[in-house]
């Protein structure tokens, strides 16, 4: 899937490099396909390589799809350094690439619950015999590639799978607004049953805020803000925070794990400074 190259596009652009991204977005378009009898990771192959072809591509239009100043500010100030050295029929390519991979991974959303398997084949769909245990990350972190692909596109298949596998989520929340760690896609119940803010769970939460900010849906504000505020009744222990059971809101991990390192950062984006440790 040609990942380092894809997943660097944007910060090429970001850092000013125009003669780099202009090398890595014709080098990207000339031999990068989709069409590969492989099997990924649904979460992973959404976050780094659509994500790095959707960046991509607006940086290199200058299009943006946001009502937020800061936000149309960022993509005027990073596309300002690369702007016509990208030939217009590299720049509609990248896009062309972010739909034909976009509707590769939609299969893995098809199932009774609407949560996404965690693999998929890029030709044919979910492999036979794919485990249907996912985790939370891992079902709920879409929303900003496939929604910014279905502002993109005019396709809405993909925020709407998005949206319905975050709801399927929200849905299966316990009493306490607590989220386990895994779930089973086919049957909707929960296999790993603590909850945290690190391994398993982490972007969930930054995903429900950061697409709020990006696309304005009070849904998924509301949505972070009970999640967010669960998490520091039952989790926060002083500076640290723990995983405790879903269901008891007793603790069963006390360790601190270094996925939880964005959180401080999370809560810095959501304006609540008196929180961050």
């Amino acid at each position: 899937l040609a990942l380092t190259l894809v997943d660097s596009l944007d910060t090429l652009a970001v850092v000013g490099n125009a003669s780099e991204f202009k090398s890595a977005v014709e080098l990207t378009c000339s031999t990068l396909s989709f069409d590969a009898d492989v099997n990924v990771s649904v979460f992973e192959t959404n976050i780094r390589v659509l994500g790095g072809l959707i960046s991509a591509h607006l940086i290199a239009t200058g299009h943006t799809y946001t009502g937020n100043p800061e936000m149309v500010l960022f993509h005027r100030r990073t596309h300002d350094r690369v702007p016509s050295q990208v030939p217009d029929h590299t720049k509609s390519c990248l896009l062309t690439l972010a739909e034909d991979l976009g509707r590769r991974l939609l299969p893995a959303f098809d199932t009774p619950t609407q949560l996404p398997y965690g693999t998929v084949n890029l030709r044919t769909g979910v492999p036979v015999g794919e485990t249907p245990v996912t985790c939370v990350a891992g079902a709920g972190t879409f929303l900003l590639e496939f929604g910014a692909l279905s502002r993109l596109t005019g396709d809405a298949r993909f925020e709407s799978a998005a949206r319905a596998a975050n709801e399927a989520l929200w849905s299966r929340r316990s009493k306490y607004q607590l989220l386990g760690a895994h779930i089973n896609v086919v049957t909707g119940a929960w296999t790993h049953e603590d909850a945290g803010i690190g391994s398993f769970v982490d972007s969930w939460y930054e995903y429900l805020l950061k697409a709020y900010i990006l696309f304005g849906d009070e849904r998924d504000l509301l949505m972070f803000t009970e999640a967010y505020t669960a998490a520091l009744r039952y989790l926060k222990r002083g500076p640290w925070y723990v995983e405790v059971n879903m269901l008891s809101k007793q603790t069963s991990w006390s360790l601190f794990g270094s996925l939880q390192g964005f959180w401080p950062a999370l809560q810095t984006l959501f304006g609540d400074r008196e929180q961050v440790c």
